[in-house]
């Protein structure tokens, strides 16, 4: 399944942001990948920020990562960037994008 996400970025935390995301721990994504991500892509548009990954369940995915301590450290270190922190919960899955469109 493909899910869209939309958070933002706080205005004077961009650059940290970007840095912090150049270099995502190999634990985090190697944990995301066991989770069921098989990828994962933001774009930045000023302070809007959005995600698009492919994964087979993305409410497993959430629950998997929930419990992951590497998750909650990266967590905790977004938490201090983002303006609309990301739904990073299993009940959030419901925060996601929906399809409006798509090019058969």
């Amino acid at each position: 399944m493909r899910v869209a996400l939309h958070t933002k970025v706080r205005a004077d935390r961009i650059e940290e942001y970007e840095a912090a995301h150049r270099a995502v721990p190999k634990d985090l994504t190697d944990a995301i990948r066991a989770a069921g991500a098989t990828s994962w892509t933001i774009w930045r548009s000023g302070t809007d920020l959005f995600h698009v990954l492919e994964c087979a369940d993305y409410t497993r995915l959430l629950a998997e990562l929930e419990r992951l301590p590497v998750n909650a450290a990266w967590q905790t270190r977004m938490a201090d960037l983002l303006d609309v922190a990301h739904d990073y919960s299993a009940e959030g899955a419901t925060a996601t994008l929906p399809v409006v469109w798509e090019l058969p």
